[in-house]
């Protein structure tokens, strides 16, 4: 795949197999605008349609300060109730892109994650982050509430009284709380979360592309389902990939004692 030009985002590859994302307004702490909204959808859509060799995605912010500090307030100040909704609604659409792309997504969260920024974290797969990385969803404080999938998966992740505590208080928490909740699966050493989330990014763009994808689906959607239901979900992503060559390759590779060669087919 081609890579596109953005004005908000920055992409370059590591390898072949491996998109890094830079969220890249780091004057604005890398805030959510209406360009940024819509160039992610954009972003996420292509990628979910056309991946070509990419087998994973890390998105990162520029800078060391913020990931990013959530929806731009400055460019929404006068805004109307109809211009505000409009430009909600170009937000729902990149948070559905995003949390629906088949390729997973590590969010290398290099400084605080606020409102929508810490949303766009939460609708990746995992993050890794910083140690100086503080994660707040403070909406109410500016009389609205998390609208990027923050009370969904927030809650997913840490269970209902934590998400409960951080949205209504609106306080912030640091990285090793945020560890210890589960927000985020490593706090990586300074100056270590881009790197690290680039070596879990390769482990996952090594294995068998198609069998990631499935995976990924039966995890994600699997959980809004009963045991059994999630479980026939399971086995009927697991048949999609007995017939594939990678199946056979992953097979005749282990008997051979050599690194299979998967080609996404």
């Amino acid at each position: 795949m081609e890579l596109p030009e953005f004005e908000t985002l920055r992409l370059e590859r590591d390898g072949e197999h491996v998109l890094v994302v830079t969220l890249d307004r780091p004057a604005a702490l890398n805030a959510l605008n209406t360009q940024m909204g819509l160039e992610q959808h954009a972003l996420w859509t292509r990628l979910t349609a056309e991946p070509g060799a990419l087998r994973a995605v890390v998105l990162t912010g520029a800078g060391e300060r913020a990931f990013s500090a959530g929806g731009d307030l400055k460019e929404r100040d006068g805004m109307s109730d109809e211009a505000w909704r409009t430009q909600h609604e170009a937000f729902e659409r990149c948070f559905v892109a995003l949390i629906e792309c088949p390729l997973p997504v590590i969010a290398a969260v290099n400084g605080h994650a606020y409102g929508g920024g810490l949303e766009l974290a939460l609708c990746c797969d995992f993050a890794y982050a910083a140690p100086e990385a503080r994660f707040a969803l403070s909406e109410v404080r500016l009389g609205i509430m998390p609208g990027g999938m923050g009370t969904q998966n927030l809650a997913r992740a840490v269970g209902e009284r934590r998400a409960k505590e951080m949205v209504l208080s609106a306080r912030a928490i640091d990285a090793r709380q945020a560890l210890a909740w589960g927000l985020v699966n490593r706090v990586c050493e300074a100056g270590r979360v881009l790197p690290d989330a680039l070596d879990a990014a390769r482990a996952i763009a090594a294995n068998a592309p198609l069998a990631v994808r499935q995976a990924k689906k039966s995890v994600h959607y699997g959980l809004d389902m009963d045991l059994l239901t999630g479980y026939r979900f399971e086995i009927e992503a697991y048949n999609r990939l007995v017939g594939t060559e990678d199946r056979r390759e992953g097979v005749r590779a282990f008997n051979e004692k050599r690194t299979p060669r998967f080609r996404g087919r």
